[in-house]
């Protein structure tokens, strides 16, 4: 969240974590722009006039620089038609103007997250030869040869494939398959993926690559598999 006024923010901030939410509240532009390239974040909540950088320079920012395709909404004391258009033009999702109500700002929140979820939602296989992950069952298969793996495995494998490209934070990862009051290391979490890494044979021969992102996270993405290593790795 991207508000300058502090008691603003402290409402908003009080709202939203009593419907469950973690907020993580920025009064100047430059914060969250470098925290946004850090970590990962599910919803931005954006004012307009901020010190440094304005909420529309930290939404150019966010889709045209780091390509982020999370949900973004403005809450702002602008109510111009013309502010509305050019914010929604630019890539915002939503537009409020002050002075919020807290159960009009908790039902766009909470319908922004549910549309940004059902375009990611997968279907009950995802499949991606020769990777197979059964949803239902809770089994992945590697040229249909069914892999041993752990519930953490299992639910971590899921989160990466379902976020194919993207950059995932460590933080983002501990509270998507640990749950936000889990307190894991980030040892643990890269002992988990050295294992996911392995068990999967991820490489250029399989077409996808994990790569971890130095002080940062991982990324699953996909690699074209060099022509003199198609058929390595298959049984």
């Amino acid at each position: 969240m991207l508000e300058d006024d502090v008691d603003v923010g402290a409402a908003l901030k009080q709202w939203l974590e009593a419907a469950g939410h973690t907020v993580h509240h920025y009064t100047q532009g430059k914060a969250i722009v470098r925290e946004a390239g850090r970590e990962s974040f599910d919803l931005y909540l954006l004012d307009w006039h901020v010190p440094d950088l304005s909420g529309t320079e930290v939404l150019h920012w966010l889709r045209q620089k780091q390509q982020i395709e999370a949900p973004v909404l403005f809450a702002t004391s602008r109510d111009s038609e013309a502010d509305i258009v050019a914010a929604l033009a630019a890539g915002a999702d939503d537009y409020m103007v002050k002075p919020i109500r807290r159960l009009e700002l908790l039902a766009r929140v909470d319908a922004l997250l549910r549309r940004s979820r059902s375009r990611g939602a997968e279907p009950t296989n995802i499949d991606m030869p020769p990777y197979l992950v059964d949803l239902a069952n809770r089994t992945v298969a590697v040229d249909g040869v069914r892999l041993e793996m752990t519930d953490k495995e299992f639910e971590l494998t899921v989160f990466l494939f379902q976020n194919i490209g993207q950059l995932l934070s460590r933080g983002h990862i501990t509270e998507s398959v640990w749950g936000r009051s889990a307190e894991v290391q980030s040892r643990t979490v890269d002992t988990h993926m050295s294992r996911i890494r392995k068990k999967l044979d991820l490489g250029p021969a399989r077409g996808l690559r994990l790569t971890p992102i130095y002080n940062f996270g991982y990324r699953l993405e996909k690699v074209n598999v060099p022509a003199e290593l198609v058929g390595v790795g298959k049984s």
